[in-house]
């Protein structure tokens, strides 16, 4: 009989015990393996204009992260976004399909038991949100204090919630509003007379492929 897809009983994911949180040291060959990914799914979805961005802390050089490599996808104006589905289920990808955040698509690689750990998560969201992941990635990068702060409460989460992933997730929400908070409105920033920052929002980072 082939491995179920996990379940959910309303207090814990039924694979709890195999897909566990693990915080580890920073691995220099985490952008290499972004790159080798980004390139199969730019081949496999064949969607010119797609976008592909390496976010999450493993796209912070010498940030500890859980080593899974987190993939930004930003579709053209005007595309589908389900069409993006079986181009990365041929690719390995699960998509979560029950999701109940309608304006976001998740797909993991390697999820237990279906898998041996995870390795890489694509995320598919509306720009807004899409933005503030890069705004964010894009701050850490330029700011090791706030990594290191960043770094600190994820290790002391992994630690105090190792098989529970949302716990985890929800646990990190307040340092990242933090450290948001301050990329959003750095020193010597500055609005013009209607309220909006006077400063432009391309979503398109160094990452863009």
């Amino acid at each position: 009989m082939p491995p179920q897809a996990p379940e959910f009983d309303g207090q814990r994911w039924s694979n709890a015990d195999e897909d566990r949180v693990e915080v580890v040291t920073a691995d220099p060959r985490w952008p290499q393996r972004f790159a080798e990914e980004a390139d199969a799914i730019a081949e496999a979805a064949d969607l010119p204009g797609l976008g592909i961005e390496h976010i999450g802390s493993t796209a912070v050089p010498g940030l500890d992260a859980k080593p899974i490599i987190d993939i930004l996808l930003l579709l053209p104006p005007g595309s589908d976004r389900h069409r993006l589905i079986e181009p990365l289920q041929g690719l390995g990808y699960q998509y979560w399909a029950e999701n109940p955040d309608t304006s976001r698509m998740f797909f993991v690689k390697g999820m237990p038991p279906l898998g041996s750990g995870r390795t890489h998560h694509v995320h598919v969201m509306d720009l807004g949100e899409a933005s503030r992941r890069l705004l964010f990635r894009d701050w850490l990068r330029s700011h090791p204090e706030d990594a290191r702060l960043y770094a600190q409460v994820k290790h002391q989460l992994a630690r105090r919630f190792p098989t529970d992933r949302d716990a985890y997730t929800e646990g990190k929400d307040g340092v990242v509003a933090q450290i948001l908070g301050r990329a959003l409105n750095p020193p010597g920033h500055h609005r013009d007379r209607n309220g909006d920052t006077a400063h432009g929002g391309d979503i398109q980072g160094p990452d863009s492929r």
